[in-house]
Order: structure tokens, then sequence, then C-alpha cells
């Protein structure tokens, strides 16, 4: 019998990257039930973003983890990618888990020590680990908070530049650069596009992406996804969404 070979969540993104912008909605398993997170999952594939990112700086556990990447896998279908704040929340039931490296933590826990510990318990239960260097801009919010950040500043181009060359150099997948849930100030064009002339690894932009002017201005730079999540845990506007996701797509 012939063995059927299952594509991974990491070249599922690969493959549609070169099509252009991929957009990624990141739900909190700590704001809301399982139901609900189905339910902005079937509204968000709707509105057509590619994937859905589950995780939160707080509050997240391996029950809520489970049940609400459960509910949303039913709901939409999509390709869910753990997005964790520490070890202490592994699941099996997602598809596969972005372990990565806060890169620009003061603290060694953040940078590679969680993962030196979750690393055996990823393995054993067989959780497709994607690699991703993380990086947090000022702002920061509260993950930087919470992750003991040294934030880049908004105007410390060669800084970002130097941290995704960092993340390419070590072998990492992708490189992620997050201004911060709620953020007032997203992730500068200007930065967005010296990182991806500098680097051949896709590049993620997060944090403060609430309009369409914000995510059409991302892509334009050069993002090769665009992750929301306040937005869409707080949109009741259908309409809005599709707006934001289009505009992150270029379509």
């Amino acid at each position: 019998m012939k063995k059927v070979i299952m594509m991974t969540v990491k070249q599922y993104l690969l493959d549609r990257i070169p099509q252009g912008t991929l957009h990624l909605a990141l739900i909190d398993p700590d704001k809301q039930t399982p139901q609900e997170a189905g339910e902005i999952a079937r509204r968000i594939k709707e509105a057509g973003t590619d994937a859905i990112m589950i995780g939160g700086s707080t509050g997240v556990t391996s029950e809520n983890l489970s049940a609400t990447a459960l509910a949303i896998k039913e709901a939409s279908g999509l390709p869910t990618i753990h997005f964790p704040g520490g070890p202490q929340e592994l699941s099996a039931d997602v598809d596969a888990l972005f372990f990565m490296s806060m890169m620009n933590s003061s603290k060694m826990e953040f940078v590679v020590g969680y993962q030196v510990y979750a690393a055996p318990y990823v393995k054993k239960l067989g959780i497709e680990p994607i690699s991703m260097g993380y990086v947090i801009v000022e702002p920061g919010m509260k993950v930087g908070e919470v992750g003991k950040a040294v934030p880049v500043k908004q105007d410390d181009i060669d800084t970002a530049v130097a941290y995704a060359l960092t993340c390419e150099m070590y072998g990492m997948s992708f490189v992620y650069f997050e201004a911060g849930s709620g953020a007032d100030r997203p992730v500068p064009p200007e930065m967005i596009s010296a990182v991806k002339k500098a680097v051949n690894i896709p590049v993620i932009i997060g944090g403060g992406i609430r309009t369409p002017e914000a995510a059409e201005a991302a892509r334009k730079a050069g993002a090769d996804m665009i992750v929301t999540g306040t937005l869409i845990e707080q949109c009741d506007d259908d309409t809005k969404l599709r707006a934001v996701v289009k505009a992150a797509k270029g379509i």
C-alpha cells in the first residue's frame, strides 16, 4: 500500500506565500469560550483568512487551548497554529506550533530556556514545530512586558535588520516582528521593507493592525504574512473584517 504523505502546516504556508501576502487570525483562548472562538473562526474564514493562530500572553492553559483548537477546527477547517506564551500550555489538538525564541527578551527563559523544557513534550505529543524568531517592536504592550523584552525602537531599522538576519542565520523558518496586541503604532512600513530586503525567510508582521489602511501599508512594505488579533475579537462588523483581510491579502 502506498504511504500517504500529509502536507505540513509549514508547507501549507510556504506554498501560498508566492501567490501573495497571507492573513493569519489570532484568537486568545482566555478571551472567550471555545464555542465563541469557533464562531469567530467561522466568520474570519468567510472573510478570507488563511490560518488561525491560537494563543495569548496570559491565561492560556492546555485545557482551554485544546478546547479552543477543537472548536476552531470544527467550525472553520482551517489550520490551527499554537502561538505559545509558555511551556505549560501544550496541546496535541493543534495542527502545529510556532516553536519560537523571543530574540530581544532580557530573560534567558524566553530566548531558549522554556524551549529546552518544552521540546521533549512537543516531540512526544507529535506536534509539528515551526521554528520562528520573535522580535518585539515598541510599544510592545503586554507581550513585551510579560516577555521582559527590550523593544526595538520604531526608528531603529538597523537593529531590526540585524535581528532578522540573526534569525535567518540561525536557520529559523520565519521571523515575526510584533508591536504588541492593541498597540497604537504598528511596525513601521520602512522597517518592514528593510527587513524584507535583508532576508530570504518569510516575514510576519503583527500588532496594531486594525484598519484596511494599516494592513495595506504592511503588505505593500513586503510583509509575507499579516496577523490581526484584537480587531477580530472585538469587531462585530463582518464588512470591516473582510475589508482588513482583503487589504492584507491585496485582493
